[in-house]
């Protein structure tokens, strides 16, 4: 009697007669027992209720929607899978050479597993430099570089949906850890600058900038995320109160000195609409702004103007704008 061929398991291709382990993915042959459905025996495919072109055809149809599921999958990793074209989609669905259509399907899922192995190759070099960036500041990611072993592992075995849903995993998790890394840095170079400015324009800052600077990197070096965020807010809250009442002085000051300038006949248009820019943008709430245009002000214009003590220069002194009359 003829060894009744069946199919693997794991990557659903033909046994050979006798072979202990699947020559595509290695896979051990099943047990009698749990042999897969034969292709030999009508009969067994009619007391099954089903006969071999109905069971060809939902094992094309289920490959095909696998395959899609995959590109869909793969459109992440920056690659474009191999696929039936429409038209022989159609022609499998009426169940037309089905034996001959499913080793084409096959051949295209032996072609789109190399794909993805190598896509997740130089994806797997990628992220292990994300995740030595992200643990030079102390963030944890061990179970990211076992999943990724894992990841490629199941590619290599031909467990391609599986690789494909832990690539998704590892990826959403290593980017939002980057994200909330990338924002803390970013919210502590913003209130660093902030206190360089206000320092530059006599306003007190809360903390001198280089110190601040030095102990608010070391904690983002460290990790402590969480605390370093809370630090960063109160030291904001603290610079936003101290601006309340001293953007609106300096400003003052600043406009004072600018009449005394037009009155001597200086053109100081550019200076007191620049200035007036300052003053909107902090009322509309937006303090970094604000700062940034006095501070623009000050270097290109400030050599006349020296707050010190609420003092401006005196009337008898050279300014920047005098030197350009």
């Amino acid at each position: 009697m003829a060894a009744v061929e069946i199919d693997c398991v794991k990557c659903g291709e033909p046994l050979p007669p006798e072979a202990p382990h699947c020559p595509h993915c290695g896979a051990d042959r099943p047990a009698a027992s749990a042999d897969a459905p034969s292709r030999a025996a009508p009969k067994e495919d009619r007391a099954r209720g089903g006969s071999g072109t109905e069971r060809r055809s939902a094992e094309l149809t289920r490959r095909i929607a696998r395959l899609k599921q995959w590109d869909d999958t793969g459109e992440t990793l920056g690659v474009r899978l191999p696929a039936l074209p429409a038209w022989a989609e159609e022609v499998t669905r009426h169940g037309h050479g089905g034996d001959a259509w499913l080793e084409v399907v096959r051949g295209v899922e032996r072609l789109a597993q190399k794909q993805v192995v190598a896509a997740l190759e130089i994806w797997e070099k990628a992220t292990r430099n994300r995740l030595t960036r992200l643990e030079a500041y102390s963030v944890d990611g061990r179970l990211e570089r076992d999943q990724i072993d894992d990841v490629l592992h199941a590619a290599r075995h031909g467990e391609i949906t599986q690789a494909l849903q832990t690539f998704q995993q590892v990826d959403r998790v290593v980017s939002l850890k980057e994200r909330h890394l990338d924002q803390a840095r970013e919210e502590l170079e913003r209130l660093v600058s902030m206190l360089r400015d206000m320092d530059a324009l006599g306003l007190d800052p809360p903390l001198p900038p280089g110190e601040a600077s030095e102990d608010l990197e070391g904690e983002l070096r460290g990790g402590r995320l969480v605390a370093l965020k809370q630090r960063l807010r109160s030291i904001r809250l603290q610079a936003v109160g101290r601006l309340k009442t001293g953007v609106p002085a300096y400003v003052t000051e600043y406009g004072t000195f600018l009449v005394r300038e037009r009155g001597d006949g200086v053109a100081v248009e550019l200076e007191a609409a620049e200035l007036a820019r300052a003053a909107q943008s902090f009322v509309r709430g937006q303090p970094e702004e604000s700062l940034r245009r006095l501070r623009v002000l000050q270097q290109v214009h400030g050599t006349g103007f020296v707050r010190g003590s609420g003092r401006l220069r005196g009337e008898n002194s050279v300014t920047g704008s005098s030197r350009a009359a």
